[in-house]
């Protein structure tokens, strides 16, 4: 299987997990969005509490070249870590939600 491939397969595995392990809340639906045409993916929330319309990205996830980049991450969990857990080798993930130079300081790539 081609690395990219294998990047689509792990990250779309993990957001299945996430899901699997998140929280029931009332009027809430975590949703799973899959793009792998242009490789975007993203945990969403959707749903009503009190009256009030909840909507809000968790977790988006993109694949550009050779490489996986956390985009946002709105969650607890250490999401980098367990991309490499599932065989993505750390200098193939970017953590696109710290500023560029402050890449340089992490154990990941910087681009």
């Amino acid at each position: 299987m081609a690395p990219i491939e294998k990047y689509r397969t792990q990250v779309q595995n993990l957001l299945k997990q996430y899901i699997e392990q998140r929280p029931l809340f009332e009027e809430i639906e975590t949703q799973m969005v899959v793009d792998t045409t242009h490789d975007h993916y993203q945990l969403v929330n959707v749903g009503w509490v009190n009256k009030r319309r909840v909507y809000g990205c968790i977790l988006h996830i993109d694949i550009k070249g050779d490489k996986v980049w956390i985009q946002h991450n709105g969650t607890e969990l250490f999401v980098a870590e367990d991309l490499v857990a599932l065989g993505i080798p750390k200098d193939r993930i970017v953590l696109g939600f710290h500023a560029p130079f402050k890449r340089q300081f992490t154990e990941f790539s910087v681009n």
